[in-house]
């Protein structure tokens, strides 16, 4: 299949294949249960060897995106977006919910270029365009969150546009790429000058920092470093 206008032609074409079939499984063309074409008719389609569609279907399968049912077909699994998203929470719900006010103060919002980690993160070429924003949380006029995020323009165009004391990136980005994934780890450090200032703690305060690179439709949607000072704010959740 030729490649579209606009269309990237140095991604690999399984990869290709992967994000057609998540496309229409977010667009609601495919849903829980429905099966997709066979190897042989997206071989056709895509114009490559069925060995090819055979990578990017199994790849799906280990996402728990696809189920492949041997002599039957392969079919849209059952979801499990819904737990990640409960996962990524957004800080103004979170205050709220406890029935405090949310604020916020933006401390920068630019237009970089992607290092080489942060262009590995992404996936992307060294160089890629990228946006940047340093957000620092209140509740209730207390500082509990300095949140440094970059996001790829490539999904959600918009981002400098936002009015940030009225929306959270998270709310945005929700909304612009939808959460497919997340990948996150959580670590005990000691507050750089910067970061202590925006928390107004003491230099050399102890944070709680959780480090989250989320994954929407066709690729990585954001990379963010999220500060919090020790001594007042704590992780929690539930599962049953």
């Amino acid at each position: 299949m030729l490649a579209r206008q606009g269309e990237r032609t140095d991604t690999p074409i399984f990869q290709r294949i992967k994000e057609y079939i998540l496309n229409e499984i977010h667009l609601g063309h495919w849903r829980e249960g429905d099966v997709i074409p066979t190897e042989y008719a997206l071989s056709k389609q895509f114009e490559v060897s069925r060995m090819t569609v055979n990578r990017a279907l199994r790849e799906l399968t280990s996402e728990q995106i696809l189920n492949r049912v041997q002599g039957s077909g392969t079919y849209v699994a059952q979801q499990k977006y819904q737990a990640a998203l409960l996962q990524v929470k957004n800080i103004a719900d979170e205050i709220r919910g406890r029935g405090h006010i949310h604020s916020s103060k933006l401390y920068c919002l630019e237009r970089s270029k992607a290092s080489e980690s942060l262009a590995n993160q992404f996936e992307l070429r060294h160089g890629h365009p990228l946006f940047h924003s340093v957000i620092v949380h209140f509740e209730n006029d207390t500082p509990i969150q300095v949140e440094d995020r970059w996001v790829n323009p490539d999904l959600a165009p918009d981002y400098m546009g936002l009015d940030f004391s009225t929306t959270t990136p998270n709310e945005y980005l929700m909304t612009a790429a939808p959460l497919q994934g997340a990948d996150y780890r959580i670590e005990a450090c000691i507050a750089p000058k910067d970061i202590a200032e925006m928390l107004a703690i003491k230099p050399k305060d102890p944070c709680l920092v959780l480090k989250r690179k989320t994954v929407s439709v066709g690729g990585v949607a954001s990379v963010a470093i999220m500060w919090h000072p020790g001594h007042r704010y704590q992780f929690a959740g539930s599962f049953s």
